[in-house]
């Protein structure tokens, strides 16, 4: 994969692979290490714009600011409505952050039924007056959305048009549909028309799980640069084999992940958060399953680093 820095606005990241926002993954220390392994910029999970303006404490949790961490910080909000997404944008607690990063493609009912997320692909005026608004706040703003909500409805040169003149330094793009989630194949040309149609740094996301996938989603779209979701839940690794970083001691870095969260987040947090990302991690080992069962059985940091000291990565 050609490697190369990503102008957002005046800013610029350290190239241009990136690690796609997780709802409940995406947490500072997962985004440090993704960085530590060669992404070139990463997202926090998606924030509320209404929970963060009406002081809420889970809200909130989400924000922390990555340890020992050299890279730009970006967040991800969500909402509907410009003048609570402005609000939050100037607010206090994202003074540490140097992007704001609006999703539009948040597929989940709960999301789309309140007019969030991927519902804003159904409203172009909407969600340009939220990206105008937004902008205000004087650091630069990206856009991530899909497609369309269905193959009747594809919107993504209008969208990504809409979202340039709206005042977008980058989008990114899923390049599947709403209704299909995260399966199915990923539609090139729709991002191919985005990328024809505007001048401002485009992102493809989608079905990335190796090299070869990432180089084919940039041949056949054209796009500045990926976006990583799912594969680096499984295996953050991959940044490495993106961009060219050497692989470091695995069993290490997974240790100072855990060693990290529960610093931060407490035992009884970290203990569930952990227990699933080691199960993701051995996805494909020998003897998986056997070893998932002792995982979930692990009621601490110590036993959690026990099972860890047992594997061979």
């Amino acid at each position: 994969m050609q490697l190369k820095k990503i102008n957002i606005g005046k800013l610029h990241t350290e190239n241009n692979i990136f690690l796609a926002p997780l709802a409940g993954y995406t947490n500072c220390v997962f985004r440090s290490m993704c960085f530590s392994l060669g992404a070139g910029l990463t997202f926090t999970e998606m924030v509320s714009a209404k929970g963060l303006c009406y002081d809420s404490k889970n809200t909130k949790e989400l924000l922390q600011l990555p340890p020992e961490y050299a890279g730009l910080n970006a967040v991800q909000l969500f909402g509907s409505d410009p003048y609570f997404m402005r609000k939050a944008a100037e607010s206090d607690e994202l003074s540490g952050y140097d992007i704001i990063d609006i999703n539009m493609g948040c597929p989940v009912p709960k999301i789309f039924k309140n007019g969030e997320g991927s519902a804003l692909l159904q409203d172009i005026p909407l969600a340009s007056r939220i990206v105008g608004e937004v902008a205000k706040c004087g650091k630069p703003v990206t856009v991530k959305f899909r497609t369309g909500v269905d193959k009747n409805h594809l919107v993504t040169r209008d969208f990504a048009l809409a979202m340039q003149d709206a005042g977008a330094s980058l989008i990114t793009i899923h390049g599947r549909t709403r209704d299909k989630i995260y399966s199915g194949p990923v539609d090139f040309d729709q991002i191919a028309s985005a990328k024809a149609a505007v001048s401002i740094p485009v992102i493809a996301n989608g079905g990335v799980f190796s090299v070869a996938d990432a180089d084919g989603l940039m041949d056949k779209t054209g796009a500045d640069g990926i976006a990583v979701a799912r594969a680096a839940m499984y295996d953050p690794f991959i940044f490495c084999a993106l961009s060219g970083t050497p692989v470091p001691d695995k069993k290490a870095v997974i240790k100072k992940q855990i060693g990290d969260t529960f610093s931060l987040f407490g035992e009884r947090f970290a203990t569930v958060y952990m227990r699933k990302m080691l199960a993701f991690y051995i996805k494909g080992m020998p003897g998986a399953s056997a070893i998932k069962m002792k995982l979930f059985r692990c009621a601490d940091r110590g036993e959690i680093e026990e099972i860890l000291n047992g594997l061979n990565f």
